[in-house]
């Protein structure tokens, strides 16, 4: 009698027991092989029903079942435990009681149920089935070459899809040696009848009988189910219409009415991974490295992970999530794969739902930013955007921003430029003392110190696009210093974005402050060398000579110009705002391109509400 003595099963309606040693059944069939209930028209002698993320179990009803087709389940339940392939459906656990018996596999659907699931037609439909029946064939030769065995019964029920979309080879029910001799084995179910090859109704053909031809045959059978659906009779076979042209030479030898004449499932596998063979594609190519990663060396991972990411979208979904993602996350915490693998690591990680996104790739980026290598900085404050939604504030604060900070200070000036504008992303989540003390003395320093033109220019657009995020203390003791600082720096589109940023941000200013020293900077500016520095001077003038008549002109007004100066959620609605639109389309559009600049637009984050500290 079998056991469970470690089986736990999820389902609404099924658990397992480790302390009881039995497995209850789910009470809501999954899927029936047959579609329905009972056991005498199944093309398998068990059942599938599903059991959760975790195991799919399999049933066999003794008392229903003949004594034969009872000792034929036991005999695949002692096969399945004795194999062991990527391709070949997983054996976890068994159980028999007096009335049923039990199979506990790696959770699992049928193929034609995963087919149906499928779009019709695509690129991806394509590039996935060629995959799949790749990992059948590759199954086979592991059986025939390696294992000396026959399947016996290769054929579209015979084959289940895991979560990760790989194909897996099941049904053994019939699985025999090799050097059993020639004979066929006889097929309890009718309705399997349609697959026999037709060497087994011929025995003068017999003889010509391989270890492999047996399986070829059933492989063919199954490339046409997979095009067709179910084969209702033999003679459809001969229906070459939906094979596709790269297959159409290999599955007519699959076919043959010539056992000798079938190829052997290792030919197959290197004929179609040549160049243009079916086989030969992007997806194929891709799970393949992945699999053998470990004997890659770093040139070649190099070049795998810069190609993959733009390949992806023509991927599935399921074998994004669950085979490739968690190959890349292996890669990059256990390998050499370095900072490239960040892309497409992060492009898939928008397949996890939240709680699987926190605990597969946020403890990556936490180690990430400990790293000191440039490069793997660099990437990985070029991809902020991307995960920054995800991340815990107080992640940000305790675990990243410290290591962020050093690169304000490193003497790279690209690590120094990407760093700048990584705050964008990450000062919606700072806290006080980090947003308003730390980033501002870095700032300063940085607006009025830094040799690079290109990072002066960038820190003051960087800091007029986080004037939302500043307590509003800080803004008007920092903003109307710093944007005048940068109005008087030697560099012209520093002085640009000085300007632009004191108009961008216009709302967090005192009237009496764009009187006495905002607008006699900007007059400085009227006779700059460089015109389009002078034009934005001129606009900006306008603008808060505008702003000031209007309030001359109507007192009244004055308490909703100066509503926001104040106010840690500033209005969308402010009427002084209006007039600034410009400044703020420019100053929020981009950065300034410096030489050392790889990143493109940059999209502005959204406000939140700030807290007053308790020092102020």
């Amino acid at each position: 009698m079998y056991s469970l003595p470690n089986l736990h099963v999820r389902h609404a309606d099924a658990r397992g027991s480790s302390s009881s040693g039995q497995l209850w059944a789910p009470l809501n069939k999954f899927h029936s092989l047959s579609g329905k209930a009972n056991n005498t028209a199944h093309e398998r002698i068990l059942s599938i029903y599903g059991t959760g993320e975790e195991v799919s179990v399999f049933v066999f009803d003794i008392k229903s079942g003949s004594e034969t087709q009872f000792d034929v389940a036991k005999t695949a339940i002692k096969r399945l435990k004795t194999l062991r392939h990527p391709s070949i459906l997983t054996y976890l656990d068994s159980l028999e009681s007096e009335k049923v018996l039990y199979l506990a596999t790696e959770n699992v659907e049928p193929l034609e149920t995963h087919l149906r699931k499928l779009s019709k037609e695509g690129h991806q439909r394509e590039l996935y089935i060629a995959w799949g029946i790749f990992q059948i064939t590759r199954a086979l030769s592991f059986l025939n070459n390696d294992g000396n065995l026959r399947h016996n019964n290769v054929c579209l029920s015979s084959v289940f899809v895991s979560a990760a979309g790989e194909w897996k080879l099941g049904g053994v029910e019939y699985m025999a040696g090799a050097s059993e001799g020639t004979g066929l084995p006889i097929k309890i179910l009718p309705a399997l009848e349609k697959y026999d090859p037709p060497e087994k109704s011929d025995p003068s053909k017999q003889r010509l009988i391989t270890k492999c031809s047996t399986d070829m045959w059933g492989l063919g059978c199954l490339i046409w189910e997979v095009f067709n659906g179910q084969l209702p009779q033999q003679a459809a076979l001969k229906d070459l219409e939906n094979i596709p042209k790269q297959l159409s030479a290999v599955y007519c030898e699959l076919v043959g009415a010539n056992p000798s004449s079938r190829p052997n499932p290792a030919d197959v596998i290197t004929r179609c991974r040549k160049l243009g063979g079916y086989f030969k594609n992007d997806l194929v190519d891709t799970l393949l490295f992945l699999e053998e990663i470990q004997i890659k060396d770093k040139g070649e991972k190099n070049r795998f992970f810069s190609a993959i990411t733009p390949q992806l979208d023509n991927f599935p979904e399921n074998v994004c999530r669950h085979k490739i993602l968690p190959q890349l996350i292996t890669a990059f915490e256990y390998g050499d794969a370095g900072s490239v693998v960040l892309m497409p690591m992060f492009k898939l990680g928008r397949l996890l739902d939240e709680p699987d996104y926190q605990s597969k790739i946020v403890p990556c980026v936490v180690k990430l930013f400990t790293s000191t290598d440039r490069a793997t900085r660099i990437r990985l404050l070029q991809q902020l955007e991307h995960f920054i939604g995800h991340l815990q504030a107080a992640t940000v604060n305790d675990q990243i921003f410290p290591h962020v900070a050093h690169g304000f200070m490193d003497t790279n000036p690209t690590i120094r430029e990407q760093t700048v504008k990584s705050v964008i992303h990450l000062a919606p989540k700072l806290n006080y003392n980090n947003l308003n003390v730390e980033v501002m003395r870095h700032f300063a320093r940085l607006q009025s110190k830094d040799d690079q033109g290109g990072i002066r220019t960038n820190t003051t657009v960087c800091l007029g696009k986080i004037a939302q995020h500043l307590h509003p203390q800080i803004r008007q003791k920092v903003l109307i210093s710093a944007f005048i600082r940068a109005m008087r720096d030697p560099f012209p589109p520093a002085r640009s974005a000085g300007v632009l940023a004191l108009a961008a941000t216009q709302q967090y200013f005192l009237l009496s402050e764009v009187a006495i020293r905002i607008l006699p900077a900007l007059c400085q500016l009227t006779v700059d060398p460089e015109k389009p520095v002078r034009d934005n001077v001129f606009r900006a003038i306008k603008g808060f000579l505008g702003k000031l008549e209007k309030v001359s002109e109507d007192p009244t007004l004055r308490g909703s110009m100066e509503a926001d100066v104040h106010t840690s959620t500033p209005s969308l609605s402010n009427a002084a705002a209006t007039w600034a639109g410009w400044a703020v389309t420019a100053v929020t559009s981009k950065f300034y391109r410096s030489q050392s600049d790889t990143v493109k637009s940059i999209t502005p984050v959204t406000s939140r509400t700030l807290s007053k500290p308790g020092s102020l």
